[in-house]
């Protein structure tokens, strides 16, 4: 597995890191207890790691060097494909891989030379999608360049299998990307059962965390950015407290992530919004936490609450479920994959905070109906669980093998304008790399 711009070993909330961080780790564990031994390759950033870091059995996490030892921002990644490329290679030349499975679209220009080289399948997961970002921009945001929707379109064409999370994702990668329809495999993501459960409930988790038993507690976990739409909450909060005053005194509103993206150009942004819509005094800022923490803060909370602009599934409201904590959500993306509208939680269209206000009310005087949609959203996250994602991924996998490497478009030309020689020079995935390598 290939993920060049963020470790798996990375704080989801943090950065870079978030949903698709989660979702190799889990995902190589839940292979290697099917016997698949699986190897996760990220780029060096000197935080101390030795360079080969056992994860659990089966799983190894390997960096490789490439550019300078160092954080440096997604958007210079491009720039170190090559060397990333080379350094894989080279790490491979000691044991024989199978098969590549990419993450994100960067990897996939990785992995395409990689696979070229070894004569093996290239399985690519996109995550997410520059097209479909563009088109639900918060208006803070900036959009995707040029070169990345060339980049992923490039990917499309040299993939041996795509996996989408969702039908909605297939069908983006098929209507914007040209995709095959007959080579993309929709596979859902899935939830550790084990560490996001109820527990012993909602009072002995909020006396952990320190919140008042009898608050109403609506919760939002995610990377602080534009594309997660942090603001609309907030300006539901205030919508909320200027519909019902009285709320004020027993509402508390924990933020628990990081800054990252256009989120991290104006770091003080989301704290002045709070002081604008006067809702300081009801909300709490809580740094990205551990995935075991994280569990208590969603059984801690009465909602939580996922406004994103866009999400390629959204693993948080899936957590929050498997947590019996039911879910307020925009009908964007993968959500209403993830949440069953009227059951486990409540899906808004569109992004008007009075719209959110309402919802937020409605379950701040409905606590009854809203734990029956907590126990609801139990029994739907506990179906949806990483060792069944595994399965129906090694089913892909086995796919692109009994096919073969290039037994689809991957065969075509990819002109790849991204600033990748590899992929420049080879036009496609013939394997043309001993040479560059000599």
């Amino acid at each position: 597995m290939l993920s060049v711009h963020t470790s798996p070993l990375h704080r989801p909330g943090t950065g870079d890191a978030g949903g698709m961080n989660v979702y190799m780790v889990e995902l190589a564990r839940a292979l290697a207890r099917r016997d698949v031994s699986v190897d996760l390759f990220t780029r060096c950033r000197g935080e101390g790691h030795p360079d080969d870091v056992r994860l659990d059995e089966g799983v190894r996490v390997r960096y490789l060097h490439a550019g300078p030892c160092e954080p440096l921002p997604k958007e210079s990644m491009r720039d170190l494909l090559l060397e990333f490329s080379l350094a894989l290679i080279r790490a491979g030349a000691e044991r024989p891989y199978d098969l590549v499975h990419s993450h994100y679209w960067l990897s996939g220009q990785v992995g395409g030379p990689a696979a070229g080289h070894w004569r093996v399948p290239l399985v690519h997961t996109m995550h997410t999608l520059a097209k479909v970002k563009n088109s639900c921009l918060a208006p803070a945001d900036t959009p995707e360049p040029e070169w990345r929707i060339s980049g992923e379109a490039g990917v499309v064409r040299i993939a041996d299998r795509l996996i989408a999370n969702t039908a909605d994702e297939a069908a983006a990668l098929v209507g914007m990307y040209g995709a095959d329809q007959l080579r993309t495999d929709v596979v859902s993501p899935g939830v550790n059962t084990r560490l996001f459960r109820p527990g012993g409930g909602q009072q002995p988790a909020r006396s952990r965390l320190g919140l008042p038993h009898g608050a109403f507690v609506p919760l939002f976990a995610g990377r602080l950015q534009p594309l997660k739409a942090p603001d609309v909450l907030v300006r539901a909060v205030g919508e909320a407290l200027r519909s019902a005053p009285g709320l004020r005194g027993r509402m508390v509103v924990p933020v628990v992530g990081g800054l990252s993206g256009a989120g991290a150009a104006a770091p003080d942004a989301l704290h002045n919004l709070c002081r604008d819509q006067g809702v300081l005094d009801v909300m709490r800022f809580v740094p990205a936490t551990s995935q075991g923490e994280l569990a208590d803060w969603y059984r801690a909370a009465d909602v939580l609450v996922v406004p994103s602009r866009s999400e390629s599934f959204g693993l948080v409201a899936l957590e929050a479920q498997a947590c019996g904590t039911p879910v307020l959500a925009s009908a964007a993306g993968g959500l209403p994959t993830a949440v069953q509208d009227g059951v486990t939680g409540l899906l808004v269209r569109g992004h008007n905070p009075a719209d959110y206000a309402e919802r937020l009310l409605w379950f701040a005087r409905n606590r009854g109906t809203s734990r029956s949609m907590g126990r609801a959203a139990v029994r739907r996250a506990q179906g949806m669980n990483w060792q069944s994602a595994a399965d129906r991924t090694l089913a892909v996998y086995e796919r692109a093998l009994r096919t073969g490497p290039l037994g689809g478009a991957g065969a075509a030309a990819c002109p790849c304008p991204v600033g990748n020689p590899l992929l420049e020079e080879q036009g496609s995935r013939s394997p043309m790399l001993p040479s560059v390598l000599v």
